[in-house]
C-alpha cells in the first residue's frame, strides 16, 4: 500500500461518520508534504492548502515571536481566512503571502469539498492543530532530507536550509512532541 492509499483509506474511514475531513499533513522539510498533498488531489477531489502562504510578513517578524517554536507563520490569519470556514463547509478567499516580494498576492478563492488538505511544516502549530480531524507526519532520514534539498534548491540554498530553517523545525517538533501527536507516521 502506497502512502496515499494509506492516507486516502484513513480519510473515507473519517468520511463514513462526518461530512467533511480537514487533514494536516506536517514534517520535515523535503519530506515529501506538497508532493503527497498533490498526489491526493490527482487522485480525489480536494483542496490543498499551503501553510507556507502564510509566512509571517516582515512587520510581525518580532524577535519574541520568533523565539518561539512553530511561530512563523502567521497562525491567527490562517485560522481566521482558512481553517474556520473550512471547518463549517464555506466558500473563502485568502491571499498568499510571497517571500520573494514580501507581501500578499493577489486572491484565491476556495470552494468547500469534503477533503480538505492542509500541508507544509507549522501546519500543526499548537494554535490551530485542533481544528484538524487527520493529523500525519511525513518523516524523512537526514542524509535523504539532505538530498533532496540539494537536488531541489542547490548547495547556496541548501546550507541556509542546514543552518536556519532545519534547526527552526526540529525545535518546533520537539517542543510539541509532533511525530508522537500524529495520527499516522509516514
Amino acid at each position: 500500500m502506497t502512502r496515499e492509499e494509506k492516507v486516502l483509506s484513513l480519510i473515507n474511514e473519517l468520511l463514513e461518520k462526518q461530512d467533511r475531513v480537514v487533514v494536516a499533513i506536517d514534517g520535515r522539510c523535503a519530506g515529501g508534504k506538497t508532493t503527497l498533498a498533490l498526489n491526493l488531489a490527482k487522485m480525489c477531489d480536494c483542496n490543498v492548502i499551503h501553510i507556507d502562504d502564510f509566512f509571517l510578513r516582515p512587520e510581525q517578524r518580532t524577535s519574541q515571536r520568533l523565539s518561539q517554536p512553530g511561530e512563523n507563520i502567521d497562525h491567527e490569519r490562517f485560522k481566521d481566512e482558512v481553517l474556520l470556514p473550512l471547518c463549517s463547509g464555506e466558500s473563502f478567499c485568502y491571499k498568499p503571502f510571497s517571500c520573494s516580494t514580501g507581501q500578499l498576492s493577489d486572491e484565491i478563492s476556495v470552494a468547500p469539498k469534503r477533503i480538505n488538505i492542509v500541508e507544509g511544516s507549522y501546519c500543526l502549530n499548537k494554535h490551530i492543530s485542533d481544528y484538524y480531524d487527520l493529523k500525519l507526519f511525513v518523516n524523512v532520514t537526514s542524509d535523504e532530507q539532505t538530498a533532496r534539498i540539494l537536488k531541489r534548491d542547490g548547495s547556496v540554498k541548501a546550507k541556509v536550509y542546514a543552518e536556519k530553517w532545519i534547526p527552526l523545525e526540529e525545535k518546533y517538533f520537539k517542543a510539541y512532541d509532533l511525530m508522537n501527536n500524529c495520527d499516522a507516521v509516514l
